[in-house]
């Protein structure tokens, strides 16, 4: 247990840098500029050096369709009640696709191997190369959503680098292309960058953020889909598959993780109220703190 904890606490120490970097300078630190540096440059690196560090074995898909299957299901239950719930066009869009879009990566990853060892890696890899597109595809459209008709959102996923540059790279992986080791360290260099300037550009929306100006009705209705529907939802559909236990139980640790910072950076992106899905995405990681040691015992009813 002590494992998952530093695991989880050890991505904060970027986070309080952020805060007390905006505190300290406020209005000569644009959060503008720093999302639209790692949205639309490092984090194509990112992409880039995640996709290509291991290659992508199509035998391993068999998990992350199941995660998409049950984030597709999750969405369709978001959308149908965020339409009864909430009349602000942003509301809406928050309330829909927040509970979705967790932290596979700099979280999931860890946990996982905290809990199921190393031998988790290439299962969490997929799983988060899922969650990739899941981010920049439908994150990308109802965030977009909050601002912009339906037609420039779908145009606005074209238009990130990310998207395509994750095609490139899973092309390059399953073609199995070599890449020169002084490449691959090039792009580990901005991968780190971008996963730093990231946990940097949600302590810097923390600032300012009051967590009690949210509307409560928007908060317990992702908090219930994240941490009561989700998790329900994936219990009864593991539950009835013939797998693994480590693959189930992987899947399900995954669908766990709190709100990503990913969150943030779209919705800063397209003015989709930032502060509110940062307050969103800090009571997520507040919660999860708990929520993390009742999912590794229902691991055992899988």
């Amino acid at each position: 247990m002590s494992s998952i904890i530093f695991s989880i606490l050890s991505i904060y120490v970027f986070i309080v840098m952020g805060y007390v970097a905006k505190r300290s300078f406020k209005e000569r630190i644009d959060d503008k500029t720093i999302t639209l540096i790692n949205v639309y440059f490092l984090q194509v690196f990112l992409t880039f050096w995640g996709l290509l560090i291991r290659p992508i074995d199509i035998s391993l898909l068999y998990a992350p369709s199941i995660y998409f299957v049950i984030v597709v299901l999750i969405l369709i239950i978001s959308a149908f009640g965020a339409k009864l719930l909430f009349e602000s066009k942003k509301e809406y869009s928050i309330a829909t696709v927040a509970a979705i879009i967790g932290n596979t990566g700099n979280l999931g990853i860890p946990i996982n191997i905290a809990i199921f060892g190393e031998e988790s890696i290439p299962y969490t890899t997929v799983v988060n190369l899922v969650n990739v597109f899941v981010v920049y595809t439908i994150g990308v459209y109802y965030y977009s959503r909050g601002s912009y008709d339906a037609k420039t959102s779908l145009t606005n996923i074209i238009k990130l680098p990310i998207l395509w540059a994750a095609i490139v790279a899973i092309l390059l992986s399953v073609y199995k292309v070599h890449i020169h080791e002084s490449i691959m360290n090039m792009l580990m260099m901005g991968a780190y960058a971008s996963m730093t300037m990231q946990l940097f550009l949600f302590g810097i929306y923390l600032y300012g953020t009051k967590i009690k100006e949210i509307s409560k009705k928007l908060l317990i209705w992702v908090m219930a889909l994240k941490f009561v529907v989700l998790p329900l939802t994936a219990f009864i559909v593991l539950s009835n598959l013939d797998l693994e236990p480590m693959i189930k139980g992987i899947v399900f640790i995954e669908l766990m993780m709190p709100l990503a910072v990913a969150n943030v950076n779209i919705a800063s992106l397209y003015e989709c109220k930032p502060r509110v899905v940062t307050a969103l995405v800090f009571v997520s990681s507040f919660l999860f703190l708990g929520v993390v040691f009742v999912a590794v015992k229902v691991l055992s009813y899988l």
